[in-house]
């Protein structure tokens, strides 16, 4: 299970398609991106205000929007090169005992002690009654608990 779904705090999940090098990965990402958007609203994803989506029928709308596209780049790279999945979907739960009403970032920069109770963790996020800290953005920085 790529780890970059539970890293961005994905509530489900679904393989479509599967390709044997990365560069043809990129192919169909850039192809990908005409449909589906590429960022996240963090902070609806952090309040909990994200619906889950029928991913299935997702997956079918989009297959069927760029048959072409996927078509042309089969045609270039060999027709087993890019294979469609028929995968089941995958949900996600995070340990989250109250979500954010408002989300206000916790940044170590400018505010070097952060204090608070931790009331979950989703994705990169953790998530206190004072506010979230994106742990990635603080990779390398050297911190202590108490």
């Amino acid at each position: 299970m790529p780890t970059r779904w539970l890293d961005q705090g994905a509530i489900q999940a679904l393989p479509i398609l599967e390709v044997n090098t990365r560069q043809q990965s990129g192919f169909v990402e850039m192809l990908f991106k005409e449909q589906v958007a590429d960022r996240t609203n963090w902070r609806a994803m952090l309040k909990g205000e994200v619906e889950p989506l029928d991913l299935r029928a997702e997956r079918d709308r989009l297959l069927n929007t760029l048959a072409d596209g996927l078509g042309q780049l089969r045609s270039v790279h060999g027709e087993d090169a890019i294979r469609t999945l028929d995968e089941a979907p995958l949900q996600f739960d995070y340990p989250v005992a109250v979500f954010p009403r408002k989300v206000v970032s916790h940044n170590f920069d400018k505010q070097p002690l952060v204090e608070g109770i931790l009331q979950g963790v989703k994705g990169q996020y953790l998530m206190f009654d004072t506010g979230v800290i994106n742990l990635r953005k603080f990779t390398g920085y050297e911190i202590s608990v108490e």
